[in-house]
Parts: C-alpha cells; sequence; structure tokens
C-alpha cells in the first residue's frame, strides 16, 4: 500500500531508529495517539506542544550531544512561526537537525489561510547550507529521510497531508539530481515538476502534450538547484515549472536565474490569498494552479521559437 508522505517518513524514521539509537524524533502537537515512533521508542519521542521555536531549538541541543533529531510540525509553523529558530539552528550553526514539514503548500485546505504555506521554499532556499526536499511520494520519502539521517546535515523535507502517490522510478538508491520521468527532443517544452502536486500536475498534463519533455526535482536547495539547471539546460531550451508555491522566490525564479538562455515559464500560485474553504485541488484552483494552467502555460511556451530564448525570463 503506498503511504502519503508524512505516513511514509514517520514508518522509514521508525525503522531506522531500530537500528539507529542516535535518532530522535520530536513534534509540535502532531503525534497522536498512534505515532508509530512513540509507540517503538518512547523514550526518544518528544511532544512539545505549540512551541515550534522551542522544538527547533530543543533539536540544536540534542544535535550538539551527538543526537540525530528528526522535527516536525506544520510547515506555515515550522518555516513562519520558527524563522529564526531555523536560520540559527539549520543555518548559522549548521547543526545536524532535520525538519520535516507537511501540509505545505495549501494541502491544509478547509484548515484556512493559517495553517497554508506558499512561502516556505523562499524561506529556506534563502539559508546557506540547507539541503531542501520536495519529495513526491513513498519511495522518494523513504529515500530522502535515509539520506538525511546519513549526512547529518540540516534538512527541511517538504510535504502535504494525506495525498499517497506512487514515486516515478529511478536506478540506484537515491533519485538523481533530475529524474527524467519523460524526455524528448531539445526543440519540445520540458516540464518541470517541484513537489507532490507540481509532479501530480505536470503528469496529468503530459498526455495532452505528448511532445513535451517531463523533469522531476526532487531537491531545491541552490547547491542541488544549480547542477539541475546545468543538466536541464543541455537538454532543453524553454521549460514550464509547476510549483504549490508563490512565484517569489520559488523554483521557477529560482532556475530563470541559474539558466540565463532560457525561457522559464511559471505555473505557481498567484498574489491572492486563499480565503474560501475547499478540498487540496479546489484552493489550488482558486489561486491559478490546475491543469488548465499548466496546459496554456506549456501553449505559451511553445509559441515562442527556440532561438528566441535569449534572457533569463520567468513568466
Amino acid at each position: 500500500m503506498t503511504l502519503s508522505g508524512r505516513d511514509a517518513y514517520r514508518d522509514e524514521l521508525t525503522g531506522l531508529a531500530a537500528d539507529d539509537d542516535s535518532i530522535v524524533c520530536l513534534e509540535a502537537d502532531l503525534g497522536g495517539k498512534g505515532h508509530p515512533f512513540q509507540a517503538a521508542h518512547p523514550e526518544r519521542f518528544f511532544n512539545l506542544g505549540i512551541a515550534e521555536g522551542a522544538m527547533v531549538d530543543m533539536a540544536a541541543g540534542l544535535a550538539a550531544g551527538g543526537h540525530k533529531p528528526f522535527a516536525s510540525t506544520f510547515a506555515p509553523f515550522a518555516a513562519l512561526r520558527a524563522a529564526e529558530s531555523l536560520k540559527l539552528t539549520l543555518g548559522y550553526l549548521s547543526a545536524g537537525v532535520t525538519v520535516v514539514a507537511p501540509y505545505a503548500g495549501v494541502s491544509g485546505a478547509w484548515f484556512g489561510t493559517t495553517h497554508h504555506c506558499l512561502e516556505d521554499l523562499a524561506i529556506l532556499r534563502s539559508v546557506p547550507g540547507v539541503t531542501i526536499a520536495a519529495p513526491y511520494g513513498e519511495a522518494e520519502m523513504r529515500a530522502v529521510v535515509r539520506a538525511a539521517v546519513r549526512s547529518g546535515k540540516p534538512h527541511y523535507i517538504r510535504t502535504g497531508r494525506n495525498a499517497a502517490y506512487d514515486s516515478i522510478d529511478w536506478t540506484g538508491e537515491q533519485p538523481p539530481l533530475v529524474n527524467w520521468e519523460f524526455r524528448s527532443g531539445p526543440e519540445e517544452v520540458c516540464l518541470v515538476s517541484v513537489g507532490e502536486e507540481g509532479t501530480r500536475l505536470a503528469m496529468a498534463a503530459r498526455p495532452a502534450v505528448p511532445g513535451a519533455a517531463h523533469a522531476h526535482l526532487v531537491y531545491l536547495d541552490h547547491a542541488h538547484l544549480t547542477l539541475a539547471a546545468a543538466e536541464l539546460a543541455r537538454h532543453h531550451s524553454r521549460f514550464v515549472v509547476i510549483e504549490e508555491h508563490r512565484g517569489q522566490g520559488g523554483i521557477a525564479e529560482g532556475l530563470a536565474l541559474l539558466m540565463p538562455r532560457c525561457e522559464v515559464t511559471s505555473v505557481s500560485a498567484d498574489q491572492s490569498w486563499p480565503y474560501r474553504g475547499g478540498d487540496h485541488e479546489e484552493v489550488m484552483a482558486a489561486l491559478g494552479l490546475d491543469l488548465p494552467a499548466v496546459l496554456a502555460a506549456v501553449d505559451r511556451a511553445g509559441s515562442r521559437a527556440p532561438a528566441a530564448a535569449s534572457g533569463a525570463a520567468a513568466r
């Protein structure tokens, strides 16, 4: 059975902790009664309640003491409410803390604007030294968690709420910098998918634009994105980047700066605030982030001749 991103994280970390007693799990009032880590390793599970900054600070101390802390809370509370603690812990101290942030984007849907997070990538990408990942599907999440445990470096892992997807296949233990779900010729538009919903939309769009390529990105920090951009630019010159995030500070902007000779079109959340209730896809659509928006962006990108792509642009 395919697990959601946050359930795959909990299950994988619980299994890894059985063989590594330095792993500890911290949650900010998210554990509930059925958290597998708490059941298997109660002495290494800490529910800090609604005290996100204190949780990150405590994780920094645990890391200094030789532990491998994983701290989890909703993305808006991790990236925004605890922003200073994240900057100091993950950035300034370069502590080996992994922050796992579910409810990213508008996956909170009915929970409302206070529980949505369309700004976290912009914030975390501005903190040097943090590895940022947005896995798609259970297999990718498990691989990213394993890599974080091995590395001992600061990580921010972004995921959704309950959506469960099958990861795009790859060879080897870790997902590649660019996972090509579909390749095509250099003259074709290339879809670049980010995170769960960006990847879902890219895969939904491909049958309607059979010539388009699709490149999926897992790691989104500046160091990884620089390498990914070099590979992307070797194969294509026109890109449509799909991400459940605001355009400002998002991955499309980052790629546009890293690929100045390419055309980069952004499909992302618009300038409005999602103030109406609805399910996840309804809230995304209200922000201009749905399949028609992706197809319109591909059409715009496809109408421009590749030779005209001469300057950095995120449109």
